[in-house]
């Protein structure tokens, strides 16, 4: 039997589209966490510690359940768990640990199955520690693993310094590893074929150059674009390769990470901090062309704006992925709430079709990301004439 390709394609695209729907709607181990969560909001909205779950309606624990589920699965974790079967009281989770690095006092190394998926009280060295549910975070306790907490309800256990592989750092392991296997080929298979590329390059190729043809050169010139494009490409394809597996059924989710973005927006405003051209300075601290009080005035908000652009870098990939999220999980959530034939078909529709849009969206940040980075750096290197220029027209 032949199969007509187009079919094939389409089957292809809709399995693509599904995988954030599956991603966001695995619970990935967080039942116990969500449990743990949700008694921890009753209590704190009846200030009663025992028994304050029992007092809320079944619609106030479902709400509660929803909002936990969205806040943990956006959390990073210290293990993967792929999924999760056997039902609420008695899980089993499938995946895989990975290791705990601390400092406190010396090092310890352990794996996070110590922990059993955040239930129990790891020991290492004759420390006690236990991961607390409601911000993700080792802190050092007794054997019983008990949180001291304040009035306002924060832990005030000491925490040691931690150094662990996370499920967000061991991703953007993974995907710099991959990105340089994948590149590395490629430059080889140039060397190989008479600078043709092979593989998965010829699906490749033609994204770096467009890098290079419409982003680079067009905003930092022929002069100087040469120097950013090793930092241009990797950012873009960092990005967007830990955009998409923030839609896998791994159920990471990096770029939703502040601390994440907040990196590559500063290593972005080194670069152009460190290359930028005298001339850059010049029209940041003494505007050519302004009356002189007018200078005094202008340059400290043009100096904010050096700070101000990354921070907008920072911001807007963060925002776009986490609201990403939020939005599909709260459409999933929707399908369980209305339960009914109308309300769960139109709320399972909308979550296709915007997952169908997050797919698009990860390629997109990537992209703004990069041509934003390229304007600033095009900024920095440009060189100005207008001391020329004004020498010019009073010499004719």
């Amino acid at each position: 039997m032949v199969f007509s390709k187009k079919p094939l394609q389409i089957i292809i695209a809709a399995l693509v589209a599904f995988l954030p729907l599956v991603s966001i709607a695995n619970p990935t181990g967080d039942s116990t966490h969500v449990a743990a969560e949700v008694t921890h909001k009753a209590a704190s909205n009846s200030h009663e510690a025992h028994g304050a779950a029992e007092n809320l309606t079944e619609e106030q624990k479902a709400d509660l359940e929803r909002k936990a589920y969205i806040k943990h699965h956006l959390m990073d974790s210290h293990d993967f768990t792929l999924f999760t079967y056997g039902g609420e009281e008695h899980p089993t989770h499938v995946g895989f640990p990975l290791p705990v690095i601390l400092w406190d006092g010396g090092l310890h190394v352990f794996l996070s199955s110590k922990f059993e998926h955040g239930e129990a009280v790891a020991e290492s060295k004759g420390n006690y520690y236990k991961i607390n549910h409601h911000d993700g975070l080792i802190y050092k306790t007794d054997a019983q693993g008990n949180f001291t907490e304040d009035e306002k309800g924060h832990v005030t256990n000491a925490k040691p310094l931690d150094f662990s592989i996370t499920k967000n750092v061991f991703m953007i392991l993974v995907v710099g590893l991959l990105l340089f296997l994948l590149f590395a080929g490629l430059g080889k298979s140039y060397k190989k074929n008479g600078s043709i590329a092979k593989g998965a390059g010829r699906f490749f190729e033609p994204i770096i150059l467009y890098i290079r043809d419409d982003i680079a050169i067009p905003n930092i010139g022929e002069k100087h674009y040469k120097k950013y494009m090793s930092f241009l490409l990797t950012i873009f394809f960092f990005i967007w390769f830990l955009n998409m597996f923030g839609l896998t059924p791994l159920g990471v989710n990096i770029t939703g990470n502040l601390a994440i973005t907040a990196s590559l927006a500063v290593i972005t405003y080194l670069i152009t901090t460190f290359t930028a051209k005298k001339d850059y300075w010049g029209h940041i601290f003494w505007m050519p062309g302004v009356p002189v009080p007018m200078k005094f005035i202008l340059a400290p908000i043009e100096l904010l704006g050096t700070i101000i652009k990354p921070f907008s870098l920072m911001i807007r990939l963060y925002a776009n992925m986490v609201a990403g999220h939020i939005v599909l999980m709260s459409l999933i959530a929707l399908m369980y709430t209305f339960n009914s034939p109308i309300g769960s078909p139109l709320s399972f529709f909308l979550a296709f079709v915007l997952s169908l849009l997050e797919i698009l969206v990860a390629l997109l940040q990537a992209y703004i990301f990069t041509m934003l980075a390229a304007l600033y750096f095009g900024a920095a290197v440009e060189e100005h004439h207008h001391d020329e220029h004004h020498h010019e027209a009073a010499h004719h």
